[in-house]
């Protein structure tokens, strides 16, 4: 890594699918890209793709479950720039089993999704944090769902009101414990430049949800990519998909 001057974001979970097109688009325009996931050789290759298309991005091993990952690279960025300008917090799993009741879903996969999509998410802001305090205007993006929406879940109406999406307690609520962090954490910064926001990405098509959406995954990268490039005078504490607010 090396000092660059023009603004430097990491993205977590870049190495594949919604991450990866992120970090496509922040640095197709003008962001210096640190592409981040725990698997060193999958980050190399997706590092290796995107320069063949000129892009500016760099590799960065970084696993949400690992102490010691999380505070290595938040100490090799530290020493490669002394700032970091955007965090997207992308990274995320979903491992409950589609067509079962709640209550059938094994505390151990609520477990482990909350290791990687709650705890994971909150100890790699902290560590970044004062690396995000430095920037001019610090940009922390939670890529949250619409599964993460008490209002969304609770609406007859919904897609969300169905036994498809109701199988998937655990995500959901790592979810709504990540809109929940993003709220506090935005109090925290209130009179700060940094602004903190959870953003729906859509109903995208992605190997998280075999293939399964609305959107494909350039669409739903775009709301990621619009909130960590937000003016001063964009919104924080928000929950948004394509600028329109999605109910908490």
């Amino acid at each position: 890594m090396r000092a660059r001057s023009s603004r430097i974001a990491l993205v977590t979970g870049a190495n594949r699918g919604m991450g990866f097109e992120i970090a496509r688009q922040l640095s197709e325009k003008g962001v210096h890209v640190l592409v981040s996931g725990r698997d060193t050789e999958a980050v190399a290759k997706a590092v290796d793709e995107l320069r063949g298309s000129h892009l500016d991005v760099e590799a960065l091993t970084l696993d949400l479950t690992s102490s010691d990952s999380i505070s290595a690279a938040a100490a090799e960025v530290e020493r490669a720039y002394g700032r970091l300008d955007i965090l997207v917090n992308n990274a995320g799993i979903r491992i409950e089993e589609y067509g079962k009741q709640p209550s059938e879903q094994p505390l151990r996969q609520w477990r482990e999704t909350f290791d990687t999509n709650v705890f994971g998410v909150v100890e790699v802001t902290q560590a970044f944090l004062p690396l995000i305090r430095r920037s001019r205007a610090g940009r922390i993006v939670n890529v949250s769902s619409l599964l993460g929406s008490l209002g969304t879940h609770s609406d007859p109406d919904s897609y969300a009101y169905s036994p498809m999406f109701k199988s998937l307690p655990a995500y959901s609520a790592s979810k709504s414990a990540i809109n929940s962090w993003t709220v506090h954490l935005a109090y925290e910064l209130r009179d700060t430049p940094v602004k903190v926001n959870a953003v729906h990405p859509g109903y995208t098509r992605t190997d998280m949800n075999e293939g399964a959406g609305d959107l494909e995954i350039p669409d739903g990268a775009r709301t990621s990519v619009d909130m960590a490039l937000l003016d001063s005078d964009g919104p924080t504490g928000s929950y948004v998909h394509r600028g329109e607010t999605v109910p908490w």
